[in-house]
């Protein structure tokens, strides 16, 4: 019984069952035929025993595995491989069938092979989450042909494999590695300047050509006899919090991915390039109520405790509650912060409903607030009219955008910073904002 359940017929033998089908017709016509196409018959039914008994003589014909990331990321191509090996002593051909989580909704993979005697294979596929949490998947099935093409063998491996879906690290990765480089000037990645220096002194060291000679120390260069200037660094230990906003103005999604899922994977490579500033970051998200929360340090751990925290944020996407967020930091970050807002604002009038709260916020922390403009409008913008609908359309498409204008400049009557940004720009225009509010020395 478990050898039928292993044998799966090929199209090649329905095709010459079709043949000799045809044949058999002819043969009324012809009747001079007909014990011919019983000897076709006969072997046709020959070839059928022998491939069976060549596919299952070898015990352990094929044997395989699939190798999956220990967690993949969220919103990224993560690749996944299949390494296969053939033990029989003729070529095969391969279909692989592998049984890819329900979230993907694949439901025709299949990938085809021709495997040399006693050889293996690398074969690797993409896939492309886009929601956060454990992804389980299937069997891998490996369905056998020898080269009379009759019927396959099943090989099935790698049984109900758990992977779970994280934020995205491989951003994180990237954004490690060239944040802090020249590279992002070389080629146009970070827009902002540095604007002078901050305040916090370091030393007094001897003038080199190339220092500044605003931070010249004339009292020290009086003692010593030789120019001297002052040198300053980056303000340190400065408390930056990451504020996500995830109730139903962060559902819309863009390319698969919603806006809540950007926000997360953009905190994640933000905290990082915070702790290597040497500042502490913190993170919290919020709707009906203050959730997730990581208090603002400067620890080892402190970046896994953010990841864990951004994996574990579960919403219904409920009406958020602004108020509620107001006097919890009121009530629980005591010293003057960065914090930045990941929410989305559609039209002034839903900014005005929120403003009291925001307002006094900034009046006790430096506040900037991050929000989308929304890219099919764009598209419909730009897009050339030629019917009164398209027209119409665009219209009110501008209208739209230029609210997200207005909103970028109300903010800006009260002191708020802001940052209006297209969903895939997200991660980069943050990591600007902060490095530029770190050099202008705002904090």
């Amino acid at each position: 019984m478990k050898l039928i359940k292993k044998i799966y017929i090929n199209n090649f033998f329905f095709y010459a069952l079709l043949g000799i089908t045809g044949l058999f017709v002819c043969a009324f016509i012809f009747p001079a035929l007909y014990n011919a196409v019983w000897y076709i018959v006969l072997i046709l039914s020959t070839f059928l025993l022998l491939d069976i008994l060549i596919l299952f003589f070898a015990k352990n014909g094929i044997e395989a595995n699939r190798t999956t990331p220990e967690k993949l990321s969220n919103g990224d191509e993560n690749s996944i491989h299949i390494r296969i090996k053939n033990y029989y002593t003729f070529p095969v051909s391969v279909k692989i069938i592998d049984e890819i989580p329900f979230q993907f909704q694949v439901r025709n993979f299949e990938i085809k092979r021709q495997l040399k005697a006693s050889s293996q294979d690398e074969i690797s596929y993409e896939l492309r989450p886009t929601e956060r949490g454990e992804y389980s998947f299937g069997n891998l099935n490996i369905y056998v042909s020898s080269p009379l093409r009759m019927i396959s063998r099943r090989f099935t491996f790698d049984k109900d494999q758990m992977v779970p879906t994280y934020p995205s690290y491989i951003q994180l990765r990237k954004y490690d590695l060239i944040a802090f480089s020249n590279t992002l000037f070389q080629y146009g990645i970070k827009k902002i300047r540095r604007i002078g220096h901050t305040m916090e002194f370091e030393q007094i060291k001897e003038y080199v050509p190339g220092d500044d000679i605003r931070t010249l120390n004339w009292k020290a260069t009086a003692k010593k006899n030789s120019l001297m200037v002052n040198q300053f660094q980056d303000e340190k230990s400065q408390s930056v919090y990451m504020v996500i906003d995830k109730g139903r103005v962060m559902k819309m999604p863009f390319n698969g991915l919603s806006l809540l899922d950007y926000a997360i994977n953009a905190t994640l490579v933000l905290s990082n390039v915070i702790l290597k500033k040497q500042d502490k970051a913190g993170m919290f998200a919020f709707s009906k109520k203050v959730e997730n929360r990581v208090f603002a340090e400067k620890r080892a751990s402190q970046m896994q405790k953010i990841l864990e925290n951004l994996y574990n944020i579960k919403t219904d996407f409920f009406e958020s509650d602004y108020s509620r967020l107001y006097v919890d930091i009121k009530k629980n970050i005591n010293q003057r912060s960065l914090i930045i807002l990941y929410t989305n604002f559609e039209t002034t009038e839903g900014l005005h409903r929120q403003l009291p709260y925001l307002k006094g916020i900034a009046k006790n922390h430096l506040l900037v607030v991050v929000f989308f403009n929304n890219t099919e409008l764009n598209e419909i913008i730009i897009k050339k009219t030629e019917t009164v609908q398209e027209v119409y359309d665009k219209v009110i498409a501008e209208k739209f955008a230029f609210e997200k204008r207005l909103i970028v400049n109300e903010l800006k009557k009260y002191g708020i910073y802001s940052v209006l940004t297209q969903p895939e720009n997200l991660t980069l225009d943050t990591i600007n904002k902060y490095l530029e509010i770190k050099a202008r020395g705002i904090l």
